[in-house]
């Protein structure tokens, strides 16, 4: 059995993924309907999800207890990142939706009940910000979880004794070992969520909705691919290829399968300590990334949108599409805070052409359909994003702090 263990931990985790991807396809496809075959997903997806906020709440704690100073800059860098990346990612599904117009086959379906505007949105962020903190770790609201442990952290900071610190640092230590420890198993869980996957949706989903989704691909490409990086290359002066690559293999893949975010902060957090960044700072940025950081959820909302008033007829002008792109943008940072997601955001951005509201409805129907595809790349644009960027800010100091010791010489 040791031997075994040994074997398994030493073996490439992204090599071990691809067989369990393989394999999982190979038996949906081959063996559909058999339960036993889906539950390794379900077990993997809630293990991570389970552990995820306690993770978060320590971690962060212990940070801002124990914060080294000069690490402001960072936050700042990175926040600008997360919020530019996902501005540029609405306008190029607008460009996209204008190259490329698509219209959709609407169904009588309806699911869920959007938000009423954009004041709602932020009302439902605050209300989240200032709830119960264990509800909060209970229910992973990570604005309450984030809010609450800072708020805690600096209690600890000012207050508390050296000895109160290490314990907290303790605890996040043991709490970080067993995440490893569950990603071990990852191969497992993503075997059982494609067999999951394909067992139920098959093909059929690529010809009914193949436009709309190629469009809706394409744009999260197009982002992850070329716009993503263009950023990071003109932050850091240099080829940002390696790091781009390495966070879609390493935290992009997973979250394609997993389909969470949140499931995916304790992968991300992971990555981010191979990656050599300060535990200080991407114990915060990485779960603030989960909330703010949200290119594919502005392409989902930008798309979908804009493929409803194609349909319908309506003429979109540029400035009215530039407006689009604003209100995605602010609706997809508080897309985590409203039930349904990206998705429930759409009939908000419908009303600024005055399409009705049941009729948008519809369309979140058609949002749901196919999100077995569409909510799998947009996770992993966003996971493998909150990384990239906390990479990019942290390295982007370090330059800095070079160039002006060098300069002092």
């Amino acid at each position: 059995m040791r031997r075994f263990i040994r074997l398994w931990t030493s073996t490439n985790l992204v090599l071990k993924i691809f067989l369990g991807l393989v394999i999982g396809a190979v038996l949906g496809v081959t063996c559909p309907g058999i339960t036993a075959f889906a539950i390794p997903g379900t077990v993997f997806v809630g293990a991570l999800k389970a552990v995820a906020p306690i993770l978060v709440a320590l971690l962060v704690m212990s940070a801002i207890a124990g914060a080294k100073q000069g690490i402001g800059r960072r936050f700042r860098t990175v926040i600008i990142l997360y919020l530019l990346s996902t501005l540029l990612a609405a306008l190029v599904a607008v460009a996209g939706s204008f190259l490329f117009p698509v219209t959709i086959a609407l169904t009588e379906t309806t699911t869920g009940n959007p938000p009423e505007g954009i004041g709602e949105i932020f009302t439902n962020l605050l209300a989240n910000m200032v709830s119960n903190p264990l509800d909060s770790v209970s229910s992973a609201n990570y604005i309450g979880v984030l809010f609450w442990s800072v708020i805690i952290g600096l209690g600890l900071k000012m207050y508390a004794k050296e000895t109160t610190k290490t314990v907290i640092s303790d605890f996040s230590e043991v709490i970080s070992h067993a995440v490893r420890w569950i990603i071990q198993f990852a191969p497992i869980g993503i075997l059982g969520l494609v067999y999951e996957s394909v067992s139920e949706s098959g093909l059929s989903i690529f010809t009914t909705y193949g436009k709309l989704l190629g469009l809706l691909v394409g744009c999260m490409l197009a982002v992850a691919l070329i716009v993503d990086p263009l950023i990071v290359a003109v932050f850091l002066k240099r080829n940002p290829y390696p790091l781009v690559f390495r966070c879609l293999k390493e935290s992009g893949l997973t979250a394609f399968f997993t389909r969470s975010s949140a499931a995916n902060i304790p992968v991300n957090m992971n990555l981010c300590e191979k990656l050599g960044l300060e535990k200080d700072f991407y114990s915060v940025s990485i779960p603030l990334g989960a909330t703010i950081n949200m290119d594919g959820a502005a392409i989902t909302i930008t798309v979908m949108t804009l493929a409803t008033a194609h349909t319908l007829g309506v003429s979109v002008d540029v400035p009215t599409a530039l407006i689009l792109s604003l209100l995605a943008t602010l609706g997809a940072c508080g897309a985590s805070g409203v039930a349904g997601g990206s998705l429930l955001l759409i009939p908000m951005a419908c009303s600024l052409f005055g399409i009705d509201n049941a009729v948008a409805m519809q369309v979140v129907a058609v949002g749901f359909i196919i999100s077995v595809v569409q909510d799998s790349v947009e996770t992993a644009l966003n996971s493998s994003g909150d990384v990239m960027f906390a990479a990019t800010a942290e390295y982007h100091d370090r330059m800095k702090r070079k160039e002006t010791v060098e300069r002092s010489n």
